[in-house]
């Protein structure tokens, strides 16, 4: 991430991390998934997302594990779309912060887009972020959850010369992907998701 980022958000995915294929949590997970989908089918459609106030992540970056210092074998999270409002974005810099505590997958605060070679974009999931510091101010003792994970929780180390939080304040954030996601669906990177036909 480079410059004054509202994105970079690592956005990510929502299946069945770690679970049996036919367990009763997996199937939980992937009808879950089914139903956010639907509930968003309408942004797969960009302009869409644009008409309800979604703006594409002003760092321009497609967002891939290999961009960040991590295994390429990762593989990526695409370009973000963000709704300023429901993250509640009051800043931008140094850091991007705001008093975002929108946990609504039915209406997902970023949607994730991936790059195709026609110049098109296609949907492959969603994600909310809130801000540590607005999440507890709203009187929350422990992190958001969803499925009975936990959202990963980002925050900058200043002893290493990465950016772990992406130049967010710190923050909790989940990703839901639509496209299936072989280290589960639910977790940040999804190995399906490349930005090989971005050109920023």
């Amino acid at each position: 991430m480079h410059g004054i980022l509202w994105g970079g958000v690592i956005a990510a995915g929502l299946a069945s991390a770690g679970l049996p294929a036919g367990s009763a949590q997996a199937d939980d997970v992937e009808a879950l998934v089914a139903s956010i989908k639907a509930a968003t089918v309408r942004f797969e459609d960009v302009n869409a997302a644009l008409a309800e106030g979604y703006v594409p992540d002003p760092s321009g970056e497609c967002v891939s594990a290999a961009a960040h210092g991590l295994p390429a074998e990762l593989g990526g999270m695409g370009i973000h779309y963000l709704r300023p409002d429901l993250l509640g974005l009051t800043v931008t810099a140094p850091r991007v912060d705001g008093t975002g505590t929108h946990t609504d997958f039915m209406n997902p605060a970023i949607l994730l887009y991936e790059p195709q070679a026609d110049g098109s974009l296609v949907l492959v999931g969603v994600e909310n972020l809130v801000f540590r510091k607005a999440w507890e101010a709203a009187g929350h003792g422990a992190p958001p959850t969803l499925a009975g994970r936990r959202w990963d929780y980002m925050v900058d180390d200043p002893d290493t010369p990465a950016e772990e939080a992406h130049h967010f304040e710190p923050h909790y954030d989940q990703h839901v992907w639509f496209r299936d996601n072989p280290n589960g669906n639910l977790e940040p990177f999804n190995p399906s998701v490349t930005c090989n036909s971005w050109n920023a």
